[in-house]
């Protein structure tokens, strides 16, 4: 400190810095960060689940047309209601509808910022002390750090492998106790690749209402299925247990940057409403930021114009690039691949160490591919599973070649000599 100066009162916030190195943006920004610069090398993005960027998976016109629409109405400049415009959360009702033993009505969806801010908002409202939650292992990172922040204590079930990825729900009875709030699920799976059938689904149901817990439902992927197990929504048990659903156009319309996310309830029994969770999510947007108006605005016609040929374009181009990448895969002897992806952006692939050389773990295998081949793939350690890796497979299929042929030369350059 200078001689005479003020001693300042403020200093930065204790364990953000640690909490956000553990998400996604955490690991691609070291991982980009050791690209070899040098390298003439096109960078294969095989890390991050964002396909916009490629001709093969750009957005409907209906949707685009739709956000032109509403911003050239000039009715849309101005601020958002709390929870989101009305015509807005009525469409999504009407669209989340489908299938369900009841009805959703506009007053169960709230219109979030992507299924980020959904997590963040039900991290937060969920937080008490002493309180714990149940992830999945391996998940998706950013409910670690949004649970680091908030100091709600993390209790990690696994997806077992060996059972497609399905739920260990006998963990899930051993790990909850009276301080149990919730479980989360994800599907379809990041980072798994899987569908969670109609019967597990019910069984994870019949779980948590056993346990007095929540279901937290995170279906950003929702509709990307394209194997033989069908898609099946979580809120269809919203009769068997109460069930906050995160959900956004990001994913399926293949507008991640458009920001745009739905939090709903699934509750006809009332039970969120009597604990005062809905209160709660309220309150939390009331002093949070909102999605833009113009967004909100477009929905209804996004929902309404957008043709089936679209989705199912979409649907057989993720086929397609989830084929080659599980055929590639199965090509190279230090990686197995326990499970086909059959929904979502990504498969999980399993790190024989044991046949490579000076590769110590899964991240220096991330780190070193990086710098010398110039492919971003995400350690499994960033999904709470070490000597794993995460796969995107969710982009041009002649670059997902190219990026594959790469980890293929890369591993034999350090396999371990016989």
């Amino acid at each position: 400190m200078e001689s005479g100066a003020k001693k300042w009162g403020f200093q930065g916030k204790q364990g953000l810095e640690a909490a956000s190195t553990t998400t996604v943006r955490g690991y691609l920004n070291l991982l980009m960060g050791n690209i070899n610069q040098d390298n003439c090398l096109t960078v294969v993005p095989l890390g991050h689940g964002d396909p916009s960027h490629f001709p093969s998976f750009r957005t409907t016109p209906a949707a685009e047309d739709a956000i032109v629409d509403a911003l050239r109405s000039a009715k849309h400049n101005c601020y958002s209601t709390t929870v989101g415009i009305l015509p807005a959360r009525r469409a999504l009702a009407d669209y989340l509808n489908r299938d369900l033993p009841y009805n959703l009505s506009p007053d169960d969806v709230y219109l979030t910022i992507g299924c980020t801010q959904g997590i963040e908002v039900v991290i937060s409202i969920l937080s008490r002390p002493g309180a714990n939650i149940l992830l999945p292992r391996p998940g998706f990172p950013l409910y670690e750090a949004w649970c680091a922040y908030n100091h709600l204590e993390m209790r990690h079930y696994d997806l077992l492998p060996e059972k497609g990825w399905e739920v260990d729900l006998d963990a899930v009875e051993t790990l909850a106790d009276e301080n149990t709030v919730a479980m989360v699920i994800i599907n379809p799976g990041n980072p798994c690749g899987n569908v969670f059938s109609y019967e597990h689904l019910k069984k994870i149901a019949e779980t948590a209402r056993k346990l007095g817990i929540l279901v937290i439902a995170d279906e950003a992927y929702d509709n990307l299925a394209f194997g033989s197990t069908p898609y099946v929504p979580m809120r269809v048990f919203g009769l068997t247990v109460p069930i906050l659903t995160m959900g956004s156009i990001s994913k399926r319309w293949v507008v991640p940057g458009w920001r745009l996310g739905w939090l709903v309830t699934s509750d006809p029994d009332g039970i969120l409403q009597k604990s005062g969770v809905i209160d709660s999510i309220t309150g939390f947007l009331n002093i949070s930021s909102d999605p833009a108006t113009f967004i909100q605005a477009a929905i209804p016609q996004i929902l309404e114009n957008t043709k089936e040929d679209f989705f199912s374009k979409i649907i057989s181009t993720l086929r397609e690039c989830a084929d080659i990448c599980y055929n590639r895969i199965e090509e190279i002897p230090s990686l197995t691949c326990p499970k086909k992806p059959e929904g979502s952006m990504f498969v999980m692939v399993k790190l024989n160490l044991s046949m490579l050389e000076d590769i110590n773990d899964d991240v220096d295998f991330c780190l070193k591919l990086a710098k010398e081949e110039s492919v971003i793939i995400l350690p499994g350690i960033a999904m709470e599973l070490k000597n794993w890796l995460r796969v995107t497979f969710a982009i041009e299929p002649s670059l997902l070649q190219e990026g594959l042929a790469r980890v293929k030369a890369f591993c034999q350059r350090h396999a371990k000599k016989q």
